[in-house]
C-alpha cells in the first residue's frame, strides 16, 4: 500500500493533453519520516508510523516520542500496512525508523483516497446544516426556519442520531477515487483531480 501525509496548498487547473481544463488541488506530500514500526511480536498488529512536517504546539508525550526516534516534533499518522512490502515485484523491505518516504511512492494516473478535516463553520440550523425545507413565508406562519417535532410522546426522549442544530463542519472527510494529475519530485508536490476536504495549509492524508 501507499500512503504518505502531507499539507495542502490550494486549487488551480492544468491543461491536459487535449486542451481541456483539469480542476486540481495541490498538495506538498512529504517527505515523510518513519517514526515507529509496530509488529505483531512488540504491539499484536503490523503497523507503521510515518512523521511530516513540524508540529509547533505539541505536548511532552508527543516531544518524548519523536526524541526517541530521534526526529523533530512532527504529525504523525499510523497506517495499518503489511511490513513487508514490494519493490518493482521483485525484492522485499522492511520499513526502519529514519527511512525517508518521499513524493515519488505514487505515479501519475493512480487513483487515490484523500483524508482531511473538513472546514468548521460554527453552529448552523437544520436548514444550512442538513438541507431542511423552509415553512411558508406567509399566511402568518411562525415556523419557517423551525426543524418541527423532534420525536413523539413515546420514549419521551429525543432518540440518538435525531437531525438537530448545532456544530457543523470539523470533520473527518474521506474523499476517494481521485487522480493524480502530475506529480513533482523537485518541489515534492502533487496535484490531484477535484477538490480535497479540508482548508488550505491543513494536514492530509493519501492513501494509494
Amino acid at each position: 500500500m501507499k500512503a504518505l501525509i502531507g499539507k495542502k496548498i490550494g486549487m488551480t487547473h492544468l491543461f491536459d493533453e487535449k486542451g481541456n481544463v483539469v480542476p486540481v488541488t495541490v498538495l506538498e506530500m512529504g517527505p515523510c519520516t518513519v517514526v515507529q514500526v509496530k509488529t505483531v511480536e512488540t504491539d499484536g498488529y503490523n503497523a507503521v508510523q510515518l512523521g511530516f512536517g513540524l508540529d509547533k504546539n505539541v505536548n511532552k508525550p508527543i516531544a518524548g516520542h519523536a526524541k526517541e526516534a530521534g526526529v523533530a516534533p512532527k504529525v504523525f499518522r499510523e497506517f495499518d500496512l503489511n511490513q513487508e512490502v514490494e519493490v518493482e515485484g521483485e525484492e522485499t523491505k522492511s520499513y526502519k525508523v529514519g527511512d525517508k518516504i518521499t513524493v515519488d511512492t505514487f505515479a501519475e494516473g493512480d487513483m487515490i483516497s484523500v483524508t482531511g478535516t473538513s472546514k468548521g463553520k460554527g453552529f448552523a440550523g437544520t436548514v444550512k446544516r442538513h438541507n431542511f425545507a423552509t415553512g411558508p413565508k406567509t399566511h402568518g406562519s411562525h415556523n419557517y426556519r423551525a426543524p418541527g417535532s423532534i420525536g413523539a410522546g413515546y420514549p419521551e426522549h429525543v432518540m440518538k442520531g435525531m437531525k438537530m442544530a448545532g456544530h457543523m463542519g470539523a470533520e473527518q472527510v474521506t474523499v476517494k477515487n481521485l487522480k493524480v494529475i502530475k506529480i513533482d519530485t523537485e518541489n515534492g508536490t502533487i496535484a490531484i483531480r477535484g477538490a480535497v476536504p479540508g482548508p488550505r495549509k491543513s494536514v492530509v492524508v493519501v492513501r494509494g
